[in-house]
């Protein structure tokens, strides 16, 4: 019998295969309507602290979505990793520093303020029809999203992914992270809470 894990590791791999096997240019359109839909549909006050991140890979591009919640006054963050264990999101700002932050990725230079994000764009692997999704994973988000529950600031959850990253069913775990919200190029789903 395949285990969870395992299960989540042949998703993953079969999703990001077809992830990667998208048309460069069309991702790069599909990140413009997407950031569009997110204008449109993502409900943002001014001043909410939105984390996003830095694309990677294949991953949709969400830096003009980010643009996107700047202008109707999102304070914006990227993720910075701490340790093989922790990320922490510092504030990006115009003409800040970015350095490496590994796997690719930049982030904000450590002098940049540490906020705590109400609204996270959660990357992901894979998803499923319930919210439930596949990191790639490290488990960096799962433990950070935790740490904002414990403090008492659970966030909105918007995962964003390509329809093709859609599975059938993501096996629970007790440590999953369920997400409100996912965007995709065919726009902004909503899940219900499971109780």
């Amino acid at each position: 019998m395949t285990s969870s894990k395992d299960l989540k590791k042949q998703l993953r791999l079969e999703a990001l295969k077809r992830r990667d096997a998208l048309d460069a240019l069309w991702r790069v359109e599909i990140a413009l309507e997407m950031a569009k839909t997110a204008r449109d549909h993502l409900a943002i006050e001014p001043g909410q602290i939105v984390s996003g991140f830095w694309p990677m890979r294949s991953e949709v591009d969400v830096r003009p979505l980010m643009y996107a919640l700047r202008e109707k006054g999102a304070r914006l963050c990227l993720p910075a990793i701490l340790d093989r264990t922790t990320i922490v999101f510092r504030e990006l700002v115009r003409g800040a520093p970015l350095v490496e932050m590994g796997f690719g990725t930049v982030g904000p230079h450590q002098e940049a303020e540490v906020l705590d994000p109400s609204v996270m764009l959660v990357p992901l692997a894979a998803f499923d029809a319930r919210g439930h999704r596949i990191g790639y994973g490290a488990g960096y988000y799962d433990r950070a999203i935790a740490r904002l529950i414990e403090k008492g600031s659970p966030p909105r959850l918007v995962g964003i992914a390509f329809d093709c990253q859609e599975v059938a069913l993501v096996p629970n775990e007790d440590h999953d992270v369920i997400l409100t919200e996912i965007l995709t190029e065919s726009g902004l789903r909503r899940f219900r809470p499971q109780l």
